[in-house]
């Protein structure tokens, strides 16, 4: 038996468990693994402190590095994530439709769990805790595989999560981690038809592709974001450069950052400039002919235009109009998060409607597109697929359905 095999069968075994676990048994267990991560707040940060200074000798950049970085403030903030995925409305049980045919059958539409999730993602340990509080809630059983680079946080997160599950009556075996690193075993993963129900990727564009190209089990598509902000000519100028300076640097190795500015021919001499002197210390600007004509940037090329840096870099383009800002998008984009900034009811209505993205936003940044920011408590990633769910993937995003039909000696006739 596989490695990976024996883990998704353990998950099996206590699937049953997670059914019959009641919402507030749910809700206890998980302030019992906010409690552990608390106590074992030490050996996390010092795991964490191994991993950056491995990433270090790799010479991974200072984004990604800022992507894998746990310290006090980061580690409150997934503690307070877990506390709040445990206030929400349980997710499974639920009817939201309930009807009766003139036959007399009485059907209704039950919300159920999806049963066992993988996920496989890159960096971000936060992502072990959130994924597991996410899955636990809405009662399915989870199985991760992180990336190398975070395997001391990731291990020492896990072992917080077991120790907390551990002082309640629900099984620490409802999350298994992959600790070996051998790629070998993300394709018995996605390969594992019959014992997983769904994987979901989460990471830079390499992972996402290899997973839909080989998975024989369901995916959910999550992660590359070359997200656009649309300077109209109608737009608050003063509000477009502070939304873009926050898109672009508040952290620039997320999928939600700003990759690249369109602006309107008609306002481009005024904003430029303006724009310029707020980003030219902190970051590399790449930018069309004609926005070089205005500042002093380098030479945008159609890479550019296609690339999700995850850097210090950002990309310019003067475009005249709405429409031209919809068809580069709807070119470039990844169907992530498209933003607009403007006063024009009329442009703002034909972007929002045209735009073909997950989520789209009117004066504000596309840095907001989180679970934790949409209320949801925490996330799995941002869906960028139309099937199933889309936009940030929280409790509700991972159940499924099934009928339940009342009869009194009922046949077809």
């Amino acid at each position: 038996m596989s490695y990976v095999i024996d883990k998704l069968r353990q998950l099996k075994n206590v699937e049953q468990e997670l059914l019959k676990a009641s919402a507030e048994d749910k809700n206890i267990a998980l302030e019992q693994v906010a409690l552990s991560l608390d106590r074992n707040r030490g050996s996390i940060l010092e795991a964490n402190k191994e991993d950056l200074i491995q990433a270090d000798k790799n010479h991974m950049t200072d984004a990604l590095k800022d992507r894998l970085m746990i310290d006090d403030s980061r580690l409150d903030g997934i503690i307070a994530g877990i506390r709040q995925v445990a206030k929400l409305q349980d997710p499974i049980w639920e009817s939201d439709k309930t009807w009766t045919l003139e036959n007399g059958l009485t059907i209704s539409k039950i919300s159920v769990p999806m049963g066992t999730i993988g996920i496989i993602y890159e960096s971000r340990p936060n992502v072990t805790a959130d994924a597991f509080s996410l899955a636990f809630k809405s009662g399915n059983g989870i199985i991760l595989r992180g990336s190398s680079s975070a395997i001391n946080s990731n291990i020492a997160i896990v072992k917080a999560i077991k120790e907390g599950l551990g002082k309640t009556n629900i099984s620490q075996e409802v999350i298994q981690f992959i600790e070996d690193t051998d790629r070998k075993h993300v394709s018995e993963l996605l390969e594992a038809k019959g014992l997983v129900d769904l994987v979901i990727p989460r990471g830079g564009k390499g992972l996402i592709n290899l997973v839909l190209e080989t998975a024989k089990v369901p995916t959910l598509q999550t992660g590359e974001g070359n997200c656009h902000i649309y300077i109209d000519e109608s737009g608050n100028l003063e509000d477009a450069v502070k939304i873009v300076v926050n898109a672009k640097t508040q952290r620039t190795g997320v999928c939600n950052a700003c990759e690249t500015v369109l602006i309107n021919e008609k306002i481009a001499g005024e904003f430029l400039p303006k724009l310029y002197k707020e980003l030219k210390d902190k970051v590399e600007i790449f930018g069309s002919e004609e926005v070089r004509e205005i500042i002093d940037v380098n030479l945008a090329t159609d890479e550019d235009w296609a690339t999700e840096y995850l850097d210090s870099k950002i990309a310019m383009k003067i475009v005249k109009n709405v429409d031209e800002a919809i068809e580069h998008i709807n070119k470039y984009g990844t169907m992530h998060s498209e933003s607009i900034i403007s006063e024009n009811y009329s442009n703002i209505k034909k972007f929002t409607k045209l735009v073909d993205a997950s989520t789209v936003y009117v004066n504000a940044s596309t840095r907001f597109t989180d679970g934790s920011e949409f209320g949801f408590g925490a996330e799995m990633g941002i869906s960028t697929q139309k099937l199933h769910a889309r936009g940030p993937v929280g409790l509700e995003q991972l159940v499924t359905y099934k009928y339940i039909v009342l009869g009194e000696g009922h046949i077809r006739k």
